[in-house]
């Protein structure tokens, strides 16, 4: 199976936990079988390698999110970064040349795409298989996954089929109704839109080349930011004719908002926290090494992170997004391909962060100008590199870094620490890299 994963959104409706870097597939509120928290994206590609050891996994994300995609999976799939955000179309064109020039997929091999983040059981990864299939067979260009309504949603488009079997012609799309329309809708045997996509990669990689100039790949990297904003069904599902939807009845969940995620939490309270036998629907969602008591509330979720806290009514959550964009703050809290850094203070000249290095794992060689550096190593091992000299640090070190001075940390064991910069306009903009020595 060769899927393409679209993970995009800027992580506004589940604040505090998601912010402009740390999208809601990030975040791990999943409990696995040993007990350890998973987030969605941990979650949807072990659920493909369960289906499929073998398949090939191609991200289409925005340059912002590859480190938290490595820490979270590794580099067992492939990466294909947009330059800016340009709507799905795009999207989904440049990962189908990425596939063809670097992975280097055949043309009549079938492709499937769908978001990263649903919450599905794995029946779903079984049944893209066999969406794949179909349109690897030929009789349809385009085969789309319909999810079966649980309920009138206006939150979803919808998918009328001709027919009640398995797989069936289209009739037509609709776009997201009001309730009553829904109903109607869901009388005449409408399916919701998941998103889901099938195609023979040449069919796509035609179909690209026919809206956009390009000649392969790099050309298209190249040129994305000219590109026109427009999605994918838009450009291509509505124009085209040999169009097949397979019906889909398992579990399938779309964790958007806070409501929703609560509902498929398997425990109310994740992190430090506790609350009193008079709670009701009550979730707590818990960052930080403090605890969080609820007494006497009902239909409520608490959350707290770095970037801030969120008390509300569970209904009321899914309006947060007019409330999170007024908010202006820097990132908070981040995951690296190397680890991850959450911020503690913030000064007129100073900035103090908290390190976690992975075991194994090393920051990029590189230098800042205007700012200078202090490491207290609060626990673990490694070696520092600083200006092309090497030497061992241990718990309880102090590395001082000078503005302009080259340097990098390698983990043997896991590494905490504290890192206080200096300077006047500290920037994350302010950093050069170089080759590892």
């Amino acid at each position: 199976m060769h899927i393409v994963l679209l993970s995009g959104g800027s992580g506004k409706r589940l604040w505090p936990l998601s912010n402009e870097v740390r999208s809601k597939q990030f975040i791990k509120v999943f409990k696995r079988e040993d007990g350890s928290l998973e987030s969605m994206l941990q979650r949807v590609h072990r659920q493909i390698r369960s289906v499929d050891a073998n398949a090939t996994i191609t991200i289409a994300t925005s340059k912002t999110q590859v480190s938290a995609i490595h820490n979270q999976i590794g580099r067992d799939v492939g990466i294909s970064v947009e330059p800016c955000r340009r709507d799905t179309f795009p999207a989904i064109a440049l990962a189908a040349a990425y596939m063809s020039d670097v992975q280097q997929v055949a043309r009549e091999e079938a492709v499937v795409v769908c978001p990263v983040d649903p919450f599905v059981d794995d029946s779903y990864f079984s049944m893209l298989d066999r969406v794949g299939q179909q349109a690897k067979q030929g009789s349809a260009n385009l085969v789309l996954l319909g999810i079966k309504p649980t309920y009138p949603s206006e939150k979803y488009g919808y998918i009328i089929p001709e027919t009640g079997d398995l797989v069936s012609k289209v009739s037509m799309f609709k776009e997201k109704p009001d309730v009553e329309t829904a109903k109607r809708y869901l009388s005449e045997g409408a399916l919701w839109n998941a998103g889901v996509f099938a195609f023979r990669l040449g069919y796509l990689l035609d179909k690209a080349h026919e809206l956009i100039d390009f000649s392969d790949y790099h050309d298209l990297y190249a040129k994305y930011e000219t590109l026109s904003k427009i999605s994918f069904d838009y450009a291509v599902v509505e124009k085209e004719s040999a169009i097949k939807v397979m019906r889909y009845e398992g579990t399938w969940k779309d964790l958007g908002t806070w409501n929703t995620l609560t509902e498929a939490m398997s425990e109310p309270v994740v992190g430090e926290g506790m609350m009193d036998e008079s709670c009701e629907d009550v979730f707590i969602v818990n960052e930080l090494d403090i605890p969080i008591l609820a007494m006497g509330l009902k239909d409520m979720i608490i959350s707290a992170s770095a970037e801030g806290i969120l008390v509300s009514e569970r209904e009321k959550s899914s309006s947060i997004k007019h409330y999170v964009e007024q908010l202006d703050k820097p990132i908070m809290f981040a995951e690296k391909s190397w680890g991850s850094y959450r911020i503690l203070d913030v000064g007129e000249e100073s900035l103090t962060i908290k390190v976690v290095l992975n075991a194994g794992q090393r920051m990029h060689y590189h230098s800042h100008q205007r700012r200078d550096e202090v490491w207290t190593l609060i626990s673990g091992n490694g070696q520092v590199v600083v200006d092309g000299t090497r030497r061992a640090v241990k718990s309880g070190d102090v590395v001082y870094l000078k503005a302009g001075s080259a340097h990098t940390i390698l983990a043997e064991t896991e590494i905490r620490l504290i890192e206080v910069q200096n300077g006047k306009n500290i920037s994350v903009k302010d950093k050069i890299k170089y080759p590892f020595p």
